[in-house]
């Protein structure tokens, strides 16, 4: 049966729902169909959302944030300090608190390791700032009550190596792409140790029939009579990691609110699928040619990746 919506406790003491509203829409700005999306989410039960400021819609976030009367006390905000604000975080964190029109932030994320420039091209790994100094400037933001928990994205074991002995502050969350096709099981290990929570973005695959029509999860959708979302949401949690799957679909928005409490067998069989030859892959479209990605290698990333950016 379909389980509610738990919550993970942070290492600072924070409670994160289980599952979030993506609000990445696949492309840059926001419309009405943000301010919808989210206003739908909130009315069946959401309680986290999760935005960015390079996403464009963190002014339709707010506004249907507002137009749902919640108390604020009972959402879950997340939003990520864009890289063009690595050297003024404090800007970049007023941008967004003005943009959703809110007082705090639940969870600021650093969004990618990379600095930019104000024209977009990155800075690399050796120039300043780097980001330890974003970091550094990160932790100023917690004592002025404008963000609750800090945290980073799309960072590995490298970069988090490199981070964590400059760190006064332990990352609560680390959000990266994550589903059976792309397990992350090294980098979930070494969180744990780290006591770093890990969230999942592309939770469902973006539903690759590679991934939602293999035997390993049509079995289990048979055999629990449910939905592959609801499944691999499952799988998700099971490892303790938050989902934020997204859809403009209201009926899979109320779906993706509910998951399938898998056995350690089920599991199991679902770890597999990333072992067999081409499978191991990421479902995004942010690789560039060349193994680079946002202007730094997949070396500089810490990503074991070949070129292309599709398969380990």
């Amino acid at each position: 049966m379909p389980g509610t919506t738990p919550a993970f406790r942070l290492n600072d003491g924070e409670e994160i729902p289980a599952i979030g509203i993506g609000c990445w829409m696949g492309y840059v700005g926001g419309n009405n169909e943000v301010v919808e999306m989210v206003e739908h989410a909130l009315k069946v039960g959401y309680r986290h959302i999760d935005t960015a400021f390079n996403y464009g819609n963190e002014a339709q976030v707010g506004q249907a944030i507002r137009n749902s009367n919640i108390p604020r006390h009972e959402l879950f905000v997340t939003t990520k300090l864009a890289g063009e604000y690595h050297g003024a975080v404090q800007e970049g964190l007023q941008k967004s608190l003005d943009n959703l029109g809110l007082d705090y932030i639940d969870l600021f994320l650093m969004h990618w390791p990379q600095a930019l420039t104000l024209d977009g091209e990155a800075l690399q790994p050796d120039e300043n700032p780097t980001f330890v100094d974003t970091w550094r400037e990160m932790e100023k933001l917690v004592a002025t009550g404008q963000v609750k928990s800090i945290g980073v994205s799309n960072f590995s074991v490298k970069t988090l190596e490199i981070l964590l002995p400059y760190a006064s502050i332990v990352p609560a969350v680390n959000q990266v792409e994550m589903h059976p096709l792309l397990p992350q099981l090294e980098l979930l290990e070494y969180c744990r140790k780290m006591t770093i929570l890990l969230t999942a973005y592309s939770p469902l695959g973006k539903h690759k029939p590679m991934l939602v029509q293999h035997p390993a999860v049509v079995d289990i959708v048979t055999r629990r009579r449910c939905s592959a979302a609801q499944v691999l949401l499952g799988w998700i949690i099971s490892k303790g990691v938050v989902a934020i799957p997204k859809s403009a679909d209201k009926k899979r928005i109320e779906a993706n609110l509910s998951f399938v409490h898998l056995s350690p067998e089920e599991v199991a069989a679902l770890d597999e699928i990333h072992k067999a030859e081409g499978m191991h892959r990421s479902v995004c479209g942010f690789h560039g040619k060349g193994g680079i990605c946002f202007g730094w290698t997949y070396e500089q990333l810490g990503w074991p990746m070949k070129e292309g950016g599709v398969i380990w």
